[in-house]
């Protein structure tokens, strides 16, 4: 067992203390923290005699690879007594010549001759231990297949004559600001079917491209037995799902966008894993507490998974490998890590309702899941400076997205899950004359100074069955009978207006990014329904209508349109995630918010009824453009302001030595406008 060597005091207060007083009351618990981190690092890279990223090489140690003169196989089951290597090239039958010998730290080996398996095979393991065996796929196994007959998994050598090659070799993602594209490549096709790298290479990519986002998030790339669970019940960490093609095609995918100048981050599920015993880690080798806490702590209450022991060294190899498996075998660019809420807390933040700093240090944090998340951005950004960390947490604890040197966990960006959430408790329950500017204002620019988020209006959690996308909350069954040209009635009007004014305020309100799931851009109708028993195993639900964003007879490309118009804006300044929000005006009778970044000024009238006539603004002295306006007809409005005027600012003595002038526009209600200021 690694000895953990003694902690030390730290010599004078991290920076996340000093950049908010009121965490200093908790000083100790987050010096703590920090140091357990340094000395688990100090553990595992042998006090720097080698680097982090050298531990996390196990997948160029485990598992299946070919060598010189053969092929070299090991597995980590240290409660194993016996393992066979089983498959098509010995007909699933226990032969000595394909018996592993076991070695130290409960390691397995087994060297083979060039001719004794090939690429294609399928194969598994054959593990016996006391009193019991099983059949089981290697835990690092890189290519799982299901069989379509039967429907069982079983890992397949894959070495193909001639390996895809990436031809761009090095990539730095945009981050100024990072515009993210989440998808599924399973659901991205018109066609009820389940789609491939390929297709989504070929016929997706283009479109993300030309809607303006340079980042895409794909989910469910780990293998996963279940399509259903959108990719988060985990069975083979290391193995690309092979329901959207082979290793080579996702590769080129990755390689493709690249060269199109987009990012590519992938979702990872480190936060749980399947149940499932001969397809996962369950029971590995007759231990159900090889890779996952013992007792009460095995199981998550709410997802029917397994918790990973964050606190095994052999765990952290294990998760921390992943993470660098695919940064280098694959390109990725970065991750979003699923469930981080799940992982902090004991008590998986269910029931939890955290009102105040101190339920962030109360002692019901789980301290190994908080080493293992910090070293993770440690290794990640260690193998790839450049490399994109998000953190899906909805608890709020302060200093996951500040620097690792600061006292923080070191994630690039946190998700802003406030914002969807607040979007649809105030669609769902206020009535338009009730929507305050100064609220919605708070919302979106709520956050941490120190740490940077990924804002976004919904994600696929909003679009999943049971629930309802933007679009439908505001527009629900007429958007089946009156989303055609010329036959729009009012609740279409007001849906596809509101649609563009949530999203022009989450977008240009950010500090670090922004994210659209899917065909959301363009108000894509209904919720997503993966194939199951009830629904007959049908796709109907689980792909994207491109249709009908493609079809100009309909009122969907006014939202699509619009969507990368204001993303041309966004990306017009430079870092405009960087420049400060401040905010001119608002006014909650009128409905009326202004607001300015560098050059720009965004004006939104939510007023449902009332039009406004020279409403005025204290701006810079200048003459201004209006560069985007949701009333556009081009974007499905009314057209009711001459967008080619220029808007002069009107001197006021009393605001010269502020060198401020009233900017007097008209903004028609349920309307906003973007205006640049001329140099």
């Amino acid at each position: 067992m690694y000895q953990i060597p003694q902690t030390h005091p730290f010599m004078e207060t991290l920076n996340l203390i000093k950049n908010d007083p009121w965490l200093e009351p908790y000083a100790e618990a987050i010096n703590g923290r920090h140091e357990y981190a340094v000395n688990k690092e100090a553990v595992l890279t042998n006090k720097g005699k080698q680097t982090l990223s050298d531990f996390a090489s196990g997948y160029l140690y485990f598992g299946l690879h070919r060598t010189d003169n053969g092929w070299i196989f090991r597995e980590w089951a240290p409660n194993a007594t016996q393992i066979f290597l089983v498959g098509t090239f010995n007909g699933w039958k226990e032969e000595k010549k394909y018996s592993l010998k076991r070695k130290a730290n409960g390691n397995w080996e087994i060297k083979l001759p060039a001719d004794a398996i090939k690429h294609g095979d399928l194969y598994k393991l054959m593990i016996h231990w006391e009193g019991g065996c099983g059949e089981r796929i290697p835990a690092w196994a890189t290519r799982v297949v299901q069989d379509e007959q039967t429907k069982i998994f079983s890992a397949q050598v894959w070495a193909p004559e001639k390996p895809y090659k990436m031809k761009k070799r090095t990539f730095k993602p945009a981050t100024d600001p990072l515009l993210i594209y989440e998808c599924h490549i399973g659901m991205a096709q018109q066609e009820e079917k389940v789609g491939s790298y390929r297709e989504f290479q070929e016929k997706i990519l283009p479109r993300i491209a030309k809607d303006g986002y340079n980042c895409i998030q794909i989910m469910a790339i780990q293998e996963h037995p279940y399509y259903g669970s959108f990719g988060y019940h985990v069975s083979s960490f290391f193995a690309a799902s092979s329901r959207f093609g082979t290793p080579d095609e996702l590769k080129e995918l990755i390689d493709t966008a690249h060269s199109m100048g987009i990012a590519v981050i992938m979702d990872i599920v480190h936060s749980h894993a399947v149940k499932n015993e001969v397809e996962g880690l369950g029971n590995f080798a007759g231990d159900p507490d090889q890779y996952f806490y013992p007792g009460v702590r095995r199981e998550h209450p709410a997802w029917d998974s397994l918790c990973f022991d964050y606190g095994k060294n052999e765990v952290m190899h294990f998760l921390l490998s992943n993470c660098k498996f695919w940064l280098e075998e694959y390109h990725f660019d970065g991750f979003r890590f699923d469930g981080v809420t799940s992982m902090l807390y004991y008590s998986h933040g269910l029931g939890e309702a955290f009102c105040n700093y101190g339920d962030y240090f109360n002692g019901h944090q789980d301290d190994n899941a908080i080493c293992y998340l910090t070293l993770a951005n440690r290794l990640i950004h260690e193998v790839n400076p450049k490399a994109i960390t998000i953190a899906e947490e909805v608890s709020g604890m302060p200093g996951l997205a500040a620097k690792y040197e600061d006292g923080g966990y070191g994630f690039d960006y946190r998700m802003a899950m406030n914002i969807p959430d607040y979007w649809i408790k105030t669609i769902k329950e206020k009535i338009d004359e009730d929507w305050k500017p100064s609220s919605m204002f708070w919302e979106v620019t709520n956050r941490r100074k120190d740490e940077k988020t990924i804002s976004y209006t919904e994600s696929h959690d909003q679009a999943l069955v049971g629930d309802k996308t933007i679009i439908f909350r505001l527009i629900d069954a007429d958007m089946y009978w009156h989303m055609q040209k010329g036959d729009e009635n009012y609740t279409v009007n007001r849906g596809i207006a509101l649609h563009k004014m949530i999203r022009l305020l989450t977008a240009t309100t950010i500090n670090g990014g922004y994210l659209n799931f899917m065909g959301n851009e363009f108000g894509h109708p209904e919720w997503i329904d993966f194939p199951r028993e009830g629904n007959g195993w049908s796709c109907k639900y689980a792909r994207r209508q491109w249709d009908l964003v493609d079809n100009k007879n309909l009122s969907y490309h006014y939202m699509g349109d619009f969507d990368a118009a204001m993303l041309e804006v966004v990306k017009s300044i430079k870092n405009f995630q960087a420049t400060p929000v401040q905010e001119i005006w608002h006014n909650d009778g009128d409905q009326i918010l202004a607001y300015m970044r560098k050059d720009l000024i965004f004006v939104f009238n939510f007023n449902p009824k009332q039009s406004f006539t020279d409403y005025g603004f204290l701006v810079p002295a200048g003459s201004y453009e209006v560069i985007l306006n949701t009333d556009d007809p081009a974007f499905g409005g009314n057209g009711l302001t001459d967008d080619t005027i220029k808007h002069f600012t009107l001197h006021d003595p009393l605001y010269k030595k502020e060198k401020k002038e009233w900017l007097k526009l008209y903004i028609p209600a349920r309307t906003a406008m973007v205006l640049k200021k001329n140099k």
